[in-house]
């Protein structure tokens, strides 16, 4: 097989059971270039005075990494600005949150004709390429203005928006059509596939049939490809003396209570008021069970020089406070809330000891805790998930309780629903979506989207460097 290269916002270098600060994207990225010959490209997350390209190498676990350091403009802008406060919350179908300045744009796309100049000389002839999220949508372009005839997939970690609420975006279409440098893009659900379809069909004059969509002389094939976790590896980790020990430390804290679980980042997508909230309701429509059960939110903060994530963390505490000053007693608080990050290995231990998992984001491209989650349980006394239906996760792991996150509602008579529920039930239920996210893992995710890519045929010619003023 050709040499892989992955191109993405942040790299983060493999460190196995102890990479507590890696989002989910990071791990399933490890776990497929370990896979491959590859090279991971992207920002160090550090901050130079000055651009000058240079790149920093590393090896580890038999994964390479090359970093650049951006400026710290380029940060505001591209990253803190585009990325974060328009095309995030855009995305996630937030336009109240959206925020469209011209600066912002132009950082955007500085940074990735930055990213293009600087990875293109690594880039050999028989490599292919692949992009990886909103952060990247230009490079392509980019890449093939600078002579590149590889072949260059991207995919798109989150959702995408429906095609009246991404017209909102100034210059949307502009933006859609850089897209079409590349051969293969690849989504998580239907759904989000279908909304880019319907953008450059109805918007753009394009035109879509089997898998191929084209607009002009130009096509890409689109495919459906949710993403997994290595199944096997996380069975193995919530197995590992560190699980083991956060397993016991969790039973004996929870004082033969049910324990419901919460893993998110903290952001406004992952539905964690309304989370509280249907909490909340459950507590107050059900003296006789309240007491049996107690939710630990494990919430890390990001992204806090952005002022709607500080707004967030604020309303969290304040929502907190007052739910277990109402509920609490002497001898048991309805909410531990932890503003902090752990290891991998400490939340495989942390999730077979929950009876329940809340994963209730308002709308998630995929969601991986949903899936590790699962891949840690005890076979023969699984817990139960309660899983938004917004979340890409909930077209594969139908066998949850599936929830509307906005109905405090559905959330309280999800949790009674699974407080109630017998062993045999729960097994069936666990057992079908183990099944799933065993067959469809971070390998198959992996070869399904590069075996497109591989199969696809490369420009003949890029696209001319457009000159600069």
């Amino acid at each position: 097989m050709s040499r892989l290269i992955v191109i993405s916002n942040r790299v983060a270098a493999a460190t196995g059971g102890n990479a507590g600060s890696q989002g989910g994207l990071a791990v399933a990225l490890t776990s497929a270039l370990r896979e491959c010959r590859g090279l991971w490209f992207g920002w160090s997350g550090e901050v130079t005075e000055e651009f000058t390209g240079q790149i920093t190498f590393q090896r580890d676990d038999d994964v390479t990494t090359a970093t650049v350091d951006l400026e710290e403009q380029d940060v505001e802008e591209y990253y803190d600005g585009y990325a974060n406060r328009t095309l995030w919350p855009l995305f996630h179908y937030r336009i109240d949150l959206a925020e469209y300045e011209r600066g912002f744009a132009g950082g955007y796309q500085r940074v990735n004709e930055r990213f293009a100049e600087t990875i293109a000389p690594l880039i050999e002839p028989d490599d292919a390429v692949w992009v990886q999220d909103y952060h990247m949508i230009p490079l392509g372009t980019e890449l093939r203005k600078r002579g590149c005839r590889n072949r260059i997939g991207f995919f798109l970690h989150t959702p995408w928006p429906p095609r009246r609420l991404l017209l909102t975006l100034p210059e949307a279409s502009d933006l859609v059509e850089t897209m079409f440098a590349y051969d293969v893009i690849g989504f998580h659900t239907d759904e989000w596939l279908q909304s880019f379809v319907d953008f450059v069909v109805l918007e753009s004059g394009g035109s879509y049939a089997d898998g191929i969509l084209r607009l002009g002389d130009r096509q890409i094939r689109l495919i459906t490809c949710p993403i997994g976790i290595d199944c096997a590896e996380f069975r193995s980790l919530a197995e590992s003396p560190e699980a083991i020990e956060t397993f016991n430390q969790m039973r004996d804290s929870a004082a033969n209570r049910a324990m419901m679980v919460g893993v998110d980042r903290l952001d406004y997508s992952k539905g964690l008021e309304e989370r509280f909230l249907g909490y909340e309701r459950f507590l107050v429509e059900n003296p006789a069970e309240r007491k049996e059960v107690f939710l630990l939110q494990i919430a890390p903060p990001s992204r806090g020089t952005v002022e709607s994530y500080q707004r967030i963390r604020s309303s969290l505490e304040g929502l907190s406070g007052r739910i277990n000053g109402a509920h609490a007693d002497l001898d048991w608080v309805p909410i531990r809330y932890v503003n902090q990050g752990y290891s991998r290995a400490v939340l495989a231990g942390v999730y077979r000891a929950a009876r329940m998992a809340l994963v209730t984001p308002l709308r998630d491209g995929m969601n991986l805790v949903a899936k590790e989650f699962v891949a840690a349980q005890d076979p023969e006394d699984p817990g139960v998930l309660i899983l938004s239906r917004f979340a890409g996760a909930a077209v594969q792991l139908k066998d949850a309780l599936l929830v509307n996150p906005y109905s405090a509602e559905e959330v309280s008579d999800a949790i009674r629903t699974a407080l109630a529920m017998g062993r045999e039930e729960r097994i069936a239920r666990w057992r079908a979506m183990f099944d799933n996210i065993r067959e469809q893992d971070v390998l198959w995710w992996r070869r399904r989207f590069t075996d497109a890519l591989f199969a696809a045929t490369p420009p003949l010619t890029p696209e001319p460097l457009a000159e600069t003023a």
